[in-house]
Formats: structure tokens, C-alpha cells, sequence
């Protein structure tokens, strides 16, 4: 019979799996945001507290990894999924925390379109962190998040064109440049999410 004196701390992927419930969680509120014209601005407390969730989170894994001798995968690449998991749940928050503080009455062309590749992006996240618990499947997931994300990169540019084009308020230009560039960031975070993930198994492969 096999067994291992230190046994290996296997909770840290119920952790990514958690924390990838919670950017499920705020991109969905955040495509519920950009859904109805005006944006539901009251949507971004909601936002608010799932990314205090996820810093909660963040910071539980990694205290158990200051005190885990024996890491599934690596302790660097542990920290730093903790990291760039959470980092895509501070760009949801920052988009959706500009609607109220800028007390936009409108939704433009774009980020509704890009909400939407969030919220699906988040989604795929979530499957990569479970394909990696069950060390499959994650390559895949990876090339869907990175699909999105050039997608994305495609809305924004066209709304951001469109934006100088129909607009002729310097303060809503510059309003709206910044939510539809923090939207965009939101997908880039996803995509290092994947190149991450996708290391990972290419390292213990």
C-alpha cells in the first residue's frame, strides 16, 4: 500500500474554484448592469462586495500557503493564480464602479457587448480551475478564454472608434474611453488567468 508521509494540500483547488464562483458571480452582475438602458448604477455595490469576497479569499490561500509544506502544484504558481484570479474580479469592480460615479444615464455601443464576453469569459475561468483539479481539460478551456479575449479586443476597438465618432462631449468621451478600456482589461485578466493555468500543466506534464 502506497501513501504519502506529507500528504498533499489538495484544498487549494476547491480555493480557485471558489474564488472563480465569486468572478462568475460579478461578471454576471455586471452584465445585469450594462442590460437595461440606463445602467442599473445600484448593481456596483453588489460588485463591491464580491470583490471584498474575493480579497477574503485571496488572502485565505495565501496564509494556508505560508503553512503548507507539501503544494499540489508549485507555491509560486499557487500565489500567483490567488493573484491574477482576484485581479480580474478588481477590473469588474473598477469598470462597474465608474457607472455611479459618473452617474451614467446611457448605455453606449460596447459595453454591453463586452459584459457579456465577461461574463462568459468567467464562466470558462471557472471551468479551466475545475479542469485543473481533475488535471484535464484545462488547455482547452485556455484557448476559449484566449478566443474571448480577441473578441473583446475587436468590440472595444470599434466602440472606441465609434465613441470619437458620435460624440462631441470631451467629458463623456473621456467618460466612456475609460469604462470601455476598464471592460476591456477585465478580458485581458481572464487571458492571464489562462496563460497561468496553462503553464501550470504544461510544467507538471
Amino acid at each position: 500500500m502506497r501513501f504519502r508521509l506529507l500528504p498533499r494540500e489538495e484544498t487549494f483547488y476547491a480555493d480557485f474554484i471558489a474564488m472563480a464562483d465569486q468572478l462568475k458571480a460579478g461578471a454576471r452582475l455586471l452584465e445585469e448592469m450594462f442590460a437595461t438602458d440606463p445602467p442599473v448604477a445600484d448593481k456596483a455595490h453588489e460588485i463591491k462586495e464580491v470583490e471584498h469576497k474575493c480579497d477574503f479569499l485571496t488572502h485565505e490561500i495565501i496564509q494556508r500557503l505560508n503553512k503548507t509544506f507539501v503544494t499540489p502544484i508549485d507555491r509560486e504558481d499557487i500565489h500567483s493564480l490567488a493573484r491574477t484570479l482576484d485581479d480580474v474580479m478588481d477590473a469588474i469592480d473598477n469598470a462597474a464602479g465608474l457607472v455611479p460615479l459618473y452617474k451614467i444615464d446611457r448605455v453606449r455601443f460596447g459595453a454591453r457587448e463586452l459584459a457579456k464576453i465577461i461574463s462568459a469569459s468567467a464562466s470558462v475561468v471557472r471551468d479551466a480551475c475545475v479542469a485543473l483539479e481533475k488535471h484535464s481539460g484545462v488547455l482547452e478551456c485556455a484557448v476559449e478564454i484566449n478566443r474571448l479575449e480577441n473578441e473583446a479586443d475587436r468590440v472595444h476597438q470599434k466602440a472606441v472608434g465609434q465613441l470619437f465618432d458620435d460624440e462631441r462631449d470631451p467629458i463623456a468621451v473621456m467618460k466612456w474611453k475609460e469604462i470601455l478600456d476598464l471592460l476591456e482589461d477585465a478580458t485581458d485578466r481572464c487571458e492571464d488567468v489562462a496563460n497561468l493555468l496553462e503553464n501550470v500543466v504544461v510544467k507538471h506534464s
